[in-house]
């Protein structure tokens, strides 16, 4: 892969898709990602990284590819070897399976285009033009969607390969025919979709991948759709139908619309509002969660309004809290769907909907009110502990913190209490190394909630940002490296993309290899490498030009054990017999004394090391 990053100038490959104006030693230009006017998004062509300081976007030239054309590792290292001139090499199975395909791409994209032509030319596709029409799908819709008709044969798709001189077995692998499993069969294949009306289903790269057939004609023995099967290509809980249209306007407005159905996330488009996206057959997974991640800040959801649909968007809005998205929910009048709300009262009436959709909190209060007895204890009391189920799901303390205030306004309960539950239930589910540290910190997000403003925000403690951001610059920084090595090994941070960063620099610094290599070869998270890009761009802070970068470094090196020494201490609680109270007081002492001695690098460097002496 080297070969292949060597060959792409970061500057250049950027520069072949958005403008890019030189800024001193860097260049800057508008970010490609979200919609913005002043320019926050650099490229540092010595490091061959780029960071975007507005939306966060940033790593190497294999990231770019990546998040701009929304494709995977190998799709975006095949974009780039090829571009560079380079053969990429691959090992038998991998270029078997590479070849395979690139049939299966063409198949599906002939196959969709067959389709197209039978629902336009053939007589026997009637019915489908008629529920085109009763649908209202204008005809630049359909060709938008490339919508088709499969005709009602068994053999339509097999013909169609024996005309393109394609293999059954080919076609069979694309999932379009079904092997029979009659004796007396008239032929060994069968067509999958016959007499429906089909819906391409597309990659990021706007590549037919599948299918999704309605039937025309229902019946008690005639599923309403069918989809095509797992394959090479598709994965159901990795696709999002139509965010091959909807990832641009997704980038652009950081937030995603979240539909049930493609005759739903088709209707929002018609109307003009192209964020909308559909899971394919499946409920929704993290794998659809961290994708539409790579594009948005936030989604919401507007789910069918039975009960099935306002459970799912409950299910929907953890699964996406688990991500780290923010979620709202919006409320459809009873009997309607995006697609009948939009055809009775207009697009505009439906951003009316979205504009008041509120918190995950809010609505599944609102549903589950209508289910209760708000006015037993016992009703109040199973809203609040599946309200806090949800809320769990969030991995952000200031989120969980402003949901829980929001939830105990609509419950009218102290939001303490609702808290002590909310941390109840955290140690139970993950029970911690200090119970009362996760306390405190919960207390901590609580009051910052309540301000209305966070120090920390999402990332981690400031100060085990600021002494990462040394870290990426350990090369050129070596002075800092037997303080770093010494004093803070990456297993003392607290934030687990700050350790991975750390772990990931010393890694650099030993194996000469490049940071942003080393995070991928971990396989970090998107974030974490995002988090890496943006602090190897920014300025590192020293406080004024008489501290230098070693008093920079054993600065922070003292705030985070005075924190570390801190949170234990203030973890040091319960009601454990005589003997065990007696360390615990002991305990305390220590961490106040050290503490005391924390205050410069003489006294604390021995405190330190007096420490990990005794965890080694």
């Amino acid at each position: 892969m080297d070969e292949i990053r060597f060959g792409n100038d970061i500057v250049e490959v950027i520069g072949s898709y958005i403008t890019l104006k030189r800024a001193g030693s860097s260049f800057k230009a508008l970010c490609p990602f979200h919609k913005e006017k002043t320019p926050s998004f650099h490229v540092n062509p010595q490091r061959q990284i780029y960071h975007c300081f507005g939306c966060g976007a940033g790593g190497d030239v294999f990231s770019f590819v990546i998040e701009h054309e929304g494709v995977d590792f190998m799709t975006a290292a095949r974009m780039l070897a090829q571009r560079a001139g380079v053969k990429l090499e691959m090992e038998e199975g991998e270029a078997r399976e590479a070849s395979v395909k690139d049939t299966l791409y063409r198949i599906h994209q002939g196959v969709a285009e067959f389709y197209q032509r039978c629902l336009t030319q053939m007589k026997a596709a009637d019915g489908a033009r008629k529920y085109i029409q009763k649908r209202e799908l204008d005809k630049g819709t359909v060709e938008a969607f490339a919508i088709g008709y499969a005709p009602d044969r068994w053999d339509a798709s097999i013909k169609w390969a024996e005309k393109h001189k394609i293999s059954l077995e080919h076609m069979e692998q694309a999932g379009l025919i079904l092997r029979s499993t009659k004796q007396n069969a008239r032929s060994e294949f069968y067509d999958r979709f016959r007499n429906r009306l089909m819906f391409p289903i597309r990659d990021e790269q706007e590549r037919v991948i599948g299918f999704s057939g309605r039937a025309l004609e229902e019946g008690p023995r005639t599923a309403k759709y069918v989809n095509s099967p797992e394959t090479l290509l598709f994965r159901k809980s990795r696709v999002l139908y139509a965010l091959d249209k909807a990832r641009r306007s997704i980038a652009e407005s950081r937030e995603a619309l979240v539909c049930e159905g493609q005759i739903d996330v088709i209707r929002c488009h018609q109307a003009g509002i192209t964020t909308a996206v559909a899971a394919q057959g499946t409920a929704f997974t993290d794998d659809h969660a961290h994708i539409l991640k790579r594009y948005a800040d936030s989604v919401c959801l507007v789910f069918d309004p039975d009960r099935a649909g306002q459970d799912a968007a409950v299910r929907a809005a953890a699964v996406f809290m688990d991500a780290g998205l923010a979620v709202r929910i919006g409320a459809l009048p009873e009997g309607q769907d995006p697609d009948t709300f939009i055809r009775q009262k207009g697009g505009e009436a439906f951003k009316g909907v979205l504009a008041a959709a509120g918190s995950a909190v809010a609505f599944q209060i609102r549903v589950l009110s209508e289910r209760e007895n708000m006015r037993s204890e016992v009703g109040t009391m199973r809203v609040a502990r599946a309200v806090l189920e949800t809320v769990l799901h969030s991995p952000n303390a200031v989120q969980r913190a402003r949901l829980v205030q929001q939830a105990a306004e609509l419950l009218n309960l102290p939001a303490s209490a609702l808290m002590d539950d909310l941390r109840f239930m955290m140690r139970r589910a993950r029970p911690p190394a200090g119970g009362a540290a996760v306390d405190r910190a919960e207390t901590t997000a609580v009051t910052r909630s309540q301000r209305g403003s966070s120090s920390e925000g999402a990332e981690g403690p400031k100060e085990e940002i600021e002494l990462c951001a040394h870290m990426v610059r350990l090369v050129d920084c070596p002075e800092i490296v037997p303080l770093i090595r010494r004093y803070a090994p990456p297993e003392l941070l607290t934030d687990g993309a700050c350790r991975t960063v750390a772990a990931a620099a010393l890694e650099a610094l030993d194996s000469g290899n490049e940071l942003q290599n080393i995070l991928r070869a971990g396989e970090a998270a998107e974030e974490v490498q995002r988090l890496a890009a943006r602090l190897q761009m920014a300025p590192v802070k020293t406080r004024g030009r008489e501290f230098s970068p070693e008093d920079a470094v054993r600065g922070l090196i003292l705030r985070i054990w005075r924190r570390r020494f801190e949170q234990e201490r203030a973890g040091l609680s319960g009601t454990e017999n005589e003997d065990d109270r007696a360390r615990r007081d002991e305990r305390r002492a220590q961490l106040t004394y050290q503490i005391s001695r924390l205050k410069n690098w003489e006294e604390g460097a021995e405190v330190i090391e007096f420490e990990l002496d005794q965890t080694r």
